[in-house]
């Protein structure tokens, strides 16, 4: 399988994930309600890692190829710190979740993509001219999107959802530097099982989480961790293998395109007109980042 094929399948599972977490937002959003932060996302998470086991446990049984002791020792400390990462960042997301609008929330959120280029350029990784251009452009389009051209004013949560935004910088970073050199499945699991681990000792201190809390909010934990976390974030991870950082960065804003969409064709919410030319914008966004000649150092 060429560059070009295995770029374009990528793409294509990355924009998939952004599906996933834009239904997420209106998860996290209702789940909010009924169960503390930490005690939400070591839920999701946990079950995001236990629901990839029995995939691993099938690639252990029909493979062939035998893991070094260096590749064992990297694919934990890649999975630890990106969970780590994860952690922060879902956290951080969830507290600002339950003190903002979901609109408030997609759109500072989707400012990695703003974020990681700047940090690309750290190491060595240049975005193109058009891929700059696509993201001027999309961060124009999300706020059209989510604010509908109404006043943008800053509140308690949306600090914690811009400090989000940073750490989910790190961790699509961390995820292009060790997803190529290993099996992104595991990558995903030990992502997950440490985030969630991070988080069950700040939730039974700080949150004291009960069987009926836990119950209340059992459809957002269960959308969250296994869908939203087993396979979008996994996807994530695979996608990014053929994918560099900013553009992947950039396919995976679209989440605040598709919640929008789902809200208007499930919900009955229709958009906006400044919600459309939003829509439109991200669009015209991805297509620009596809125009680079020369593939990124």
């Amino acid at each position: 399988m060429n560059y070009t094929v295995k770029k374009t399948l990528s793409i294509l599972l990355l924009l998939v994930a952004s599906v996933v977490w834009g239904l997420a937002f209106v998860a996290q959003s209702e789940g909010s309600g009924s169960v503390g932060p930490f005690t939400f996302t070591a839920s999701r998470f946990l079950i995001g890692g236990v629901a990839l086991l029995p995939i691993i446990g099938v690639q252990s049984l029909f493979g062939t190829k035998k893991k070094t002791t260096a590749v064992t020792k990297t694919l934990w400390k890649g999975g630890i710190l990106c969970g780590v990462a994860l952690a922060v960042a879902s956290v951080l997301q969830q507290i600002g979740i339950g003190h903002t609008t979901v609109g408030k929330a997609g759109f500072i959120t989707a400012l990695y993509i703003i974020i990681v280029p700047i940090i690309s350029m750290f190491f060595r990784k240049k975005p193109s001219f058009p891929l700059w251009i696509g993201v001027a452009l999309a961060t124009v389009g999300i706020y059209l999107l989510c604010m509908g051209g109404g006043k943008f004013t800053v509140a308690k949560g949306d600090l914690y959802v811009l400090a989000c935004a940073l750490c989910f910088s790190v961790q699509i970073m961390l995820v292009d530097h060790f997803a190529p050199k290993l099996d992104g499945i595991k990558l995903a699991c030990i992502q997950f099982i440490t985030a969630g681990a991070l988080c069950v000792i700040p939730a039974v201190i700080l949150e004291h989480p009960t069987l009926a809390s836990l119950k209340a909010a059992l459809i957002p934990i269960l959308y969250t961790g296994l869908i939203s976390s087993a396979v979008g974030y996994t996807l994530q991870i695979i996608g990014q293998k053929n994918v560099p950082p900013a553009l992947a960065s950039l396919l995976m804003s679209l989440e605040s395109v598709f919640a929008v969409l789902a809200g208007w064709v499930l919900l009955n919410q229709y958009l906006s007109v400044p919600e459309m030319i939003g829509c439109a914008l991200m669009f015209v966004a991805i297509i620009l980042a596809q125009i680079n000649p020369k593939k990124e150092k």
